[in-house]
């Protein structure tokens, strides 16, 4: 368990530290466009910032493959859900990001909200998923992720907050390829053909779905709202799935109940708490020329 603990909160800082990174090769790109997948990623692979963000972002998908096969996806969650406090140091110490006093209050929150699941942390009684909750979880999140998608880019209402709905969507998509994850990770760790298996391909899709929704999300903007609402949808996902799908205690006793639910409470909290008023030294639009063109799905129109 401890070890699961200690993998999650490498994946939480490698994690934070790639999103920083990649949203900075992002906005240096050229528009992602659903309607030329290939040419998008070699556009944003092309951008060193974005190279070397995804390459710390598959090492911390191992730490996370890891943490997930030690520990109670709900606690790992949790814990990784506090990476929105490495966010806020890393863009503030080294990405030119001012915090206020309310930011502070979120970190604070936050550290004791996972100081108190790590206290008080229960085994989990039951390995076994349950197939009916995983088909009904993974296909309600995915069906919800694609029309939000879809109406953020089609909806004149929606256009303004575009970069928001898709890092909510790529947020949620990779909240169930974590949940098609945990689901593999004992089965692959004793058979690696348990890789052939229907879940894979799901957690494949959903991957691939949140690459495009997650990278357009950081060239609209806000920064580190957008990377605050992955994030934070991400960790609800997994966290119901956790609960509902894996049968994760919340508690064995009702003071450890409280305490927990309290907790989960803390963590959720202080990450909402991290992008209200955070200003930039110097805004995405100064450090870089505006990115022209349609958004994500929309194809390009020809013009004579």
């Amino acid at each position: 368990m401890i070890a699961g603990l200690l993998l999650a909160i490498g994946c939480a800082l490698a994690g934070s530290l790639a999103f920083l990174l990649k949203q900075r090769g992002a906005v240096a790109s050229p528009t992602v466009r659903a309607d030329h997948p290939l040419r998008s990623a070699i556009d944003l692979f092309r951008s060193k910032w974005w190279t070397v963000g995804w390459l710390v972002a598959l090492g911390a998908w191992l730490l996370h493959v890891g943490a997930l096969s030690l520990a109670p996806l709900s606690t790992v969650q949790a814990v990784i859900s506090g990476g929105l406090v490495f966010v806020a140091i890393l863009a503030e110490r080294f990405f030119g990001f001012d915090l206020g006093r309310r930011q502070w209050t979120a970190l604070l929150l936050t550290g004791v909200g996972l100081a108190i699941l790590g206290l008080t942390t229960v085994p989990a009684t039951d390995d076994h998923a349950s197939a009916a909750a995983l088909i009904a979880v993974e296909g309600a999140v995915i069906a919800l992720s694609g029309l939000l998608i879809y109406a953020s880019i089609r909806s004149g209402a929606l256009r303004a907050r575009e970069g928001v709905f898709l890092a909510i969507a790529a947020g949620a998509l990779f909240g169930t390829s974590d949940i098609a994850i945990k689901h593999l990770a004992h089965p692959v760790l004793n058979n690696v053909m348990g890789l052939v298996n229907p879940w894979t391909l799901s957690a494949l899709i959903a991957m691939v779905v949140a690459f495009y929704a997650s990278a357009r999300s950081l060239q609209l903007g806000p920064a580190i709202t957008v990377i605050t609402f992955t994030s934070l949808t991400g960790s609800i996902v997994t966290l119901l799935g956790g609960i509902v799908v894996f049968h994760d205690p919340i508690g064995n006793t009702p003071p450890q109940i409280v305490a927990r639910i309290t907790a989960f409470g803390l963590v959720i909290l202080g990450a909402a708490l991290l992008p209200e008023r955070l200003r930039a030294g110097a805004s995405a639009s100064e450090d870089h020329p505006p990115i022209a063109g349609p958004a994500i799905a929309v194809p390009q129109q020809a013009t004579s």
